[in-house]
């Protein structure tokens, strides 16, 4: 896993979202402030400040611009090494996915022994999805990889909850401080922690008075916990600047409602709760979709599953749901259920909720979770079991090896593998603006010297990889002669001039299953 990470975080380009965190983390490096992308929290940005720290980045002093500009000055106008500067950003994002997996094995082995340890494991190491997304500058896959750790040490209260609780807060702060989805399972993980601690204290031979008085100081160590998970979250906004400055650089949405009531009365910083309202105000606008080769604008409910179901190892997928009724039937795995399966099906019902359906990384959660449930299998004592379990699990590595080193556009064997994603997917499932460089190789190695007409999404600069070209949609289209270069993010919402232009377009060549080559 760290080998695929590393090799990915080596070959690709700045996805869109990536170039934002990084120049957020080398203005808080400069300066110590929280000033850009307050619609996320600090503490993803310090990891990958601590990062980019060794690559010494230039920032200009007097640099005005907004979060976007910020990104494209840091990397391709202060003079600073692109290539370098990304994979010091993403260094520590591996070395972090890499110690999430980890709690996955820990967690599994408590539940069913180091063969189910084992099994999680081999799933989450084999996952396209972790790896593409843990291999990146980008925040889904430590929040959740926090969140999870939290779940672990609740369960692990239920046993030393003097020992284990405070740790969980510590956890569930660190992933409130990474992204703000993680706040739709806080409830459930207090509910968790109020039932530790009941657990904790016995329940058997004891009087209603006592079974009372369990879930009095339960409660009890739940407020606790929320309040060590506050307090994590101011002490990484302080980390940043001490003396709290806050203006925003942009307008902040009005929020109202009961949405509006809880971002005001919520004991966070004020730049956190502006976070919030503009998370809400995305929430509002319209966006572009595009699922199974139709486009659309808004969301869909079903979305995310079918993108699952798209994105998913074949046999990873047969774990998961094999794993999740074990968890429920098997008498001495149903205690656990609850810290399962409970938190990863209140992100996902809130993921579906979401306007942006933009990816499988909003619910990058399911294969941590999801794994650990697989393990239950190893608790069904039946040889068949064992059997049929490490056959699935090498048909996932064997899935995820076949993809090796394009994990972003993974889609199994159902579907027709990578290559075929951008038929049915767009944005980070696909086309994340990650092949910039590979184009740029693939340009020198076969078409040297021809025209190049180039559509681009995603957050790097072409010329800065040696990809000159210019855009056919600012020309006449029988000027339009040449290589015509269009990534498939952009295909997949094609209209008017640019759908004409590829219609009437022969496609030759494709880079990282992700941009296509046409000729005119």
């Amino acid at each position: 896993m760290a080998v695929a990470m590393v090799t990915t975080a080596v070959e690709q380009t700045p996805t869109i979202d990536e170039p934002v965190y990084v120049g957020a983390a080398v203005d808080s490096l400069h300066h110590h402030r929280v000033r850009y992308n307050p619609e996320h929290p600090p503490l993803g940005k310090l990891v990958i400040e601590v990062g980019v720290a060794f690559a010494r980045p230039h920032l200009d002093a007097g640099f005005t611009g907004d979060q976007t500009a910020l990104g494209r000055h840091v990397l391709y106008e202060a003079g600073n090494d692109p290539w370098r500067l990304m994979l010091c950003a993403r260094l520590p994002m591996i070395a972090l996915t890499l110690l999430f997996g980890l709690v996955v094995f820990a967690f599994a082995r408590e539940l069913t022994g180091p063969a189910g340890g084992a099994v999680a494991l081999a799933l989450y190491a084999f996952s396209p999805d972790i790896i593409a997304h843990g291999s990146l500058a980008t925040l889904d896959v430590p929040a959740a990889g926090f969140l999870l750790t939290s779940v672990w040490l609740l369960w692990r209260a239920r046993r030393r909850p003097r020992w284990h609780l405070p740790l969980a807060g510590v956890a569930l702060g660190a992933a409130l401080a990474t992204k703000m989805s993680m706040l739709a399972a806080v409830p459930v993980l207090l509910l968790l922690a109020v039932f530790s601690v009941w657990y904790a204290r016995g329940t058997h031979h004891r009087t209603p008075r006592d079974h009372v008085r369990s879930l009095g100081i339960g409660v009890a160590a739940a407020v606790a916990m929320a309040l060590i998970a506050v307090a994590v979250v101011w002490a990484t906004y302080l980390l940043v600047d001490p003396r709290l400055r806050w203006t925003p650089t942009g307008p902040v949405p009005a929020v109202h409602g009961l949405r509006g009531l809880a971002v005001r009365w919520l004991p966070l910083p004020e730049a956190y709760r502006d976070g919030m309202r503009i998370q809400f105000g995305f929430e509002q606008d319209t966006w572009h979709g595009f699922l199974l080769g139709r486009r659309y604008l808004g969301s869909l409910w079903y979305y995310l599953p079918v993108a699952l179901l798209v994105k998913t190892p074949l046999g990873m997928l047969a774990l998961w749901s094999a794993g999740a009724v074990t968890m429920l039937v098997v008498p001495r795995l149903r205690p656990a259920a609850p810290y399962v399966l409970v938190p990863a099906a209140v992100l996902l019902l809130a993921a579906l909720d979401g306007a942006r359906n933009l990816g499988v990384r909003y619910a990058i959660f399911l294969p941590m979770f999801l794994g650990v449930a697989a393990a239950g299998l190893m608790a069904v004592r039946r040889r068949w079991v064992y059997g049929a379990t490490l056959a699935l699990v090498l048909f996932v590595a064997v899935s995820s090896l076949r993809t090796y080193p394009y994990y972003l556009p993974y889609s199994n064997e159902a579907f027709g593998g990578p290559s075929r994603t951008h038929l049915r997917l767009h944005d980070s499932n696909v086309d994340w603006g990650q092949d910039l460089g590979r184009l740029a190789d693939r340009l020198r190695e076969r078409y040297r010297g021809e025209r190049i007409w180039l559509v681009y999404k995603g957050g790097g600069v072409p010329s800065a990889y040696g990809v000159h070209a210019s855009d056919p949609r600012r020309v006449a289209p029988d000027e339009v002669r040449g290589l015509l270069v269009v990534s498939d993010s952009s295909i997949a919402q094609a209209t008017g001039r640019l759908a004409a232009l590829i219609d009437g377009s022969e496609p030759i060549d494709e880079v990282g299953h992700s941009i296509t080559i046409y000729r005119r």
